[in-house]
């Protein structure tokens, strides 16, 4: 596991492209080895969601490192399928955890 200094979060959007049908957005990702290139080697699927009307949510933890092969990589394999949107994202329970902490101890 990386140190929490060396790990962040991505959030990547893989919005449908609803011209398409499943069967021409499932021939693309064969045609393009979607499943086999991404996620790029040295990332962590946090989570992946599909959510009905926009597309695939993808979280991935990666040393900031990774990021520029993260992004070549979707512009190699996702675009021509999806719409792309990336965000630099963090887990925010923790920091949830102690705003309420403190306001239960009479803080804001």
């Amino acid at each position: 596991m990386m140190a929490a200094e060396e790990k962040m979060l991505l959030t990547v959007l893989l919005k449908h492209d609803q011209s398409k049908n499943l069967e021409d957005i499932q021939s693309h990702m064969k045609q393009v080895g979607w499943w086999n290139r991404f996620p790029v080697a040295g990332t962590r699927v946090v989570s992946w969601t599909v959510a009905m009307g926009l597309g695939q949510i993808v979280t991935l933890e990666l040393a900031p490192s990774l990021l520029p092969l993260v992004n070549v990589e979707l512009e190699r394999s996702a675009w021509g399928i999806f719409r792309t949107e990336c965000y630099p994202t963090y887990d925010f329970v923790p920091v949830r955890e102690r705003i309420c902490e403190r306001v239960k101890n009479g803080g804001q």
